[in-house]
Formats: structure tokens, sequence, C-alpha cells
């Protein structure tokens, strides 16, 4: 193998002289490449979601995330926040670049804030801490062979795409809104589709989990972002870039990340549950696996949640009790904990679901809406109301408001899983939904068949490997 200087060397020793024409100097591609990072760059300081028109803006919420994670953002920081949306409203794009710079360069040192009750939670860096705060119920066998597991298999992903597009519709906005402009929101509100960019970190998942099986780390999952995703948001596209600049879990979750406690790594827990049926022990280890590739702590927790719920669907009939039982297997000393059971109890409270909602939305008011926690009430207040009624489930998750696809892409499949294809309303499956449309490399169509043998596949694999 040649070392680094003689490969230099060829390139060097080799090279030719030639007189390019005035054409080929020019700046074309260099005025293109600020465009871009300009648009970019004004991206985080102000955007609209793709499928709902929700506002939103990165930099200010960088600043909420890290507030809710218990760190003091400094005055000059809450300074640079004003000039910068300034700047953006402008388009002075020269001072909005050196304001995001400084911006960031303050939340990097951020320092601690001794007084929030964040830090008087257990926190949770590895998934052997976790695992001794835990008691997992022993794994029951699920019929990997059996028809009625491919067709749990298909009416999961199904179920996920008809939650992700009936969410991707009204995402971001609050319960109060949806209300006022759309009334009771039971069907789609207009031609539902496949874009969705939360499936794709699932579909990186299982082409790393095809490779690897149960021995798989966060390392290989991160590899697979690389090389088949190739942007993301939030805590997303900050692991992206750092693994890209080869900061690999579990600093590429930790590393300059303020969203690592955002709602990313829980939407994408229900692949982790389908490839670990019946074992929740296993399927929390995935989500771990899974979740350090760009979230921390309680985020990952997120992940680990929807997991225990996707993994214990296919051996437990009762829906509330389930919730109960994923609630247990989340650390009880864990701000994570004190999120789901405060929802839970609400549910427990009251007969109307709107009311374990509003007690929710106060008692999380400070989160981001795509923050795990008012998300995760949600996910509960659904499942606990709805009771086993698909349509009822459905139609509570999306009244909720928050991160809606995110949600109801979680908890729809578990009622799939647990009461078959046949639960799912026939006018909810619509064309659209035979194929997966995404922006990944490699993987820009995928057929819902050709998804569901893939899964059933590996997961076939990876049992006749071992090494779980």
């Amino acid at each position: 193998m040649k070392r680094a200087w003689e490969l230099a060397g060829d390139l060097y020793w080799n090279a030719k002289p030639v007189i390019r024409s005035e054409e080929e100097q020019t700046w074309t591609a260099n005025l293109e490449t600020q465009r871009f990072y300009d648009q970019i760059l004004s991206l985080d300081w102000g955007s609209n979601v793709p499928g709902s028109g929700a506002p939103e803006c990165i930099m200010t919420a960088a600043i909420q995330a890290l507030e809710n994670r218990g760190y003091r953002a400094s005055e000059r920081a809450y300074e640079l926040l004003e000039e910068g949306l300034a700047a953006r409203k402008a388009e002075d794009f020269i001072r909005l670049q050196q304001v995001s710079a400084e911006l960031r360069y303050e939340l990097a040192r951020a320092e601690k804030d001794e007084s929030s009750t964040y830090w008087s939670y257990g926190q949770y860096d590895s998934f052997a801490a976790y695992e001794k705060a835990v008691s997992f119920p022993e794994a029951r066998p699920v019929d990997l062979e059996a028809p009625r597991f491919r067709e749990q298999l298909k009416g999961a992903w199904l179920s996920q795409l008809i939650g992700a597009a009936m969410g991707t519709m009204v995402e971001g906005y609050t319960s109060q809104n949806l209300y006022e402009a759309f009334g009771e929101v039971y069907e789609y509100l207009r031609e539902p589709n496949t874009y969705n960019d939360d499936i794709t970190y699932e579909l990186a998942f299982l082409d790393a989990f095809s490779k690897y099986g149960y021995n798989l780390t966060s390392r290989e999952i991160a590899l697979a972002w690389a090389g088949l995703i190739p942007c993301g948001w939030s805590a997303e596209e900050i692991a992206l870039r750092n693994i890209k600049n080869g900061i690999l879990p579990p600093e590429s979750g930790t590393y300059r990340n303020p969203f690592n406690e955002w709602i990313g790594a829980q939407m994408k827990g229900g692949i982790c549950g389908l490839a670990a049926p019946g074992d929740a022990k296993l399927a929390a280890r995935l989500a771990w696996a899974d979740g350090e590739v760009a979230h921390a702590n309680n985020g990952i927790l997120g992940e680990v949640f929807n997991a225990v719920l996707t993994s214990l669907a296919f051996t437990e009939q009762d829906v509330r009790h389930l919730v109960r039982r994923a609630i247990d297997l989340i650390p009880a000393d864990s701000e994570y904990y004190a999120v789901v059971s405060f929802a839970w109890d609400c549910c427990e409270k009251y007969e109307d679901w709107h009311l374990a909602l509003a007690d929710c939305q106060e008692q999380y008011k400070t989160y981001n809406w795509i923050h795990a926690y008012p998300n995760a009430c949600c996910e509960v207040i659904a499942l606990y109301y709805g009771n086993g009624d698909y349509t009822k489930t459905l139609h509570i998750v999306t009244m909720c408001g928050v991160d809606v696809d995110c949600n109801a892409g979680m908890i729809m499949p578990i009622l799939a899983i647990q009461q078959g294809m046949g639960i799912i309303p026939k006018k909810l499956i619509h064309p659209a939904f035979s194929q997966l449309i995404t922006y990944m490399r490699g993987m820009r169509r995928i057929g819902l068949e050709e998804l569901v043998d893939d899964t059933l596949n590996s997961i076939l694999h990876a049992k006749k490997q071992g090494g779980d």
C-alpha cells in the first residue's frame, strides 16, 4: 500500500501544465456555493415545515433546548439572537454568517445552571447504566416463519405511512389551532403521499441491521447515515456533520448538539421493536445503539420507549397494559419517566382526553414542539384513550398537535401489530402507500412489499446469525 507522500507525489510529479481559457477561470462555482450556504443558514433562522407550513426557527430553539437541558445561555447569546433575526429579515448574509458563528460559540460555552430541576434526575449515558436501572421481562417467542408475522410487519409499515401522511399535513400546530382551522379531523385533509424525512433513519437502521444483525453497533448505524442520508434537521443534521468530520457515536450525538433530547430518536424507535419482536431488552439495546448516533440521555430513552412499545405489542394485546409496561421499563429516577408518568396520571384522572392534554401542555410549555417530552405525552394520551380503536387513536393523536407525523407514525403500527391488517380502515389505505419515495442515496423509491420482505429477511437472517 502506498504511503500518503507517495500518492501526493504521484499527483504532483505527473501533473502536466495546461493553459485554461478565460471561461474556465470564472467564479461561477464559488458563487453557487455561496448562495447554497447562505440559503442553508437562512433556514436556521426561519423556515416552514415542508408538509404543513408550520413556522420554526432553529437558532431560537437551540437556546431553548439548552435551557431545557439545564444550561444557562449568556446574555450575549440573546443579543446575538436578536441581531441574527434582524440580519435575516434584512437579507444581510455577511452579518448573518458572522452572528451565527458567534452564537454557536456562545452556545458551546453555556454554563451549567445548578438551579435547574434537570440535574435532580438520573442521567443515563450508556446502555449498561440504563440496563441496571430496570427489570426486563423474559422474552416471549414469536413465530417468525408464520404468515401472521409478515402480516404484522406489513401492517406496521403501512400504519406508519398512514400516520406519517396524516401527521405531515398538520404538524407544528397546537391542538387548539387545529380545531379552529379544521374542526375534528378523521381523514386526510389532502391527497396523502409518502414524503417524510423521519422514515429515512429507520431505513438506514434497517440497511445496517441487514448486514450486522444483532451485533449491530452505533458506529455501523452512523456510517449508514453518512452513506445514505444527504442531510437532516436539528439533532440529526448536527450529528451528520459530526460523523462526516470523524466524530463517531456517542460523541456524534453530544458534541455541540443542543437538540439531542428532541424527538429525533423517539420518532424512529419502531424499527428496533420490529427487529426484536417480543423481546423488550433486545429492542431497548438496539434502540440505544441507534439513539446515541444523534441523541443522549432522555433523548435516547424516548427511542427506547417506542422500541419497547413496538416489541411488546407482538405479545401483549391490552393497549393500556402495554403502555404501562413500557413506562415501567424507563428508569424511575429519569426525567423521561417523570414525563410519561405525568401523562399517564393525567389519563387516569380525566375521562376527557382534552383535559389530560391541557395539563400536559401547561406542564411542558417551556419545551419546543419538536422536543421529545410534549410528544411523548401525546403518544400516551392517544394510546390510552384510543384503547385499541384504530380510527379513534389516529384522530386523538392528530388533534393533539405538536409533531404529529412522528407520534402517529410510531403508535399506529402498534395497533396493527396487535390486531392485524384488518384493523386498518380501508378508506385510509391510499394507492400512494404502495411505494415510498425518499431523498436517500440508492433508495429513491421502495415498494411497500419490498420493504416488508427486506424487514422480514433481515430479522430471519439476524436470528440465524445469533448474537442477541
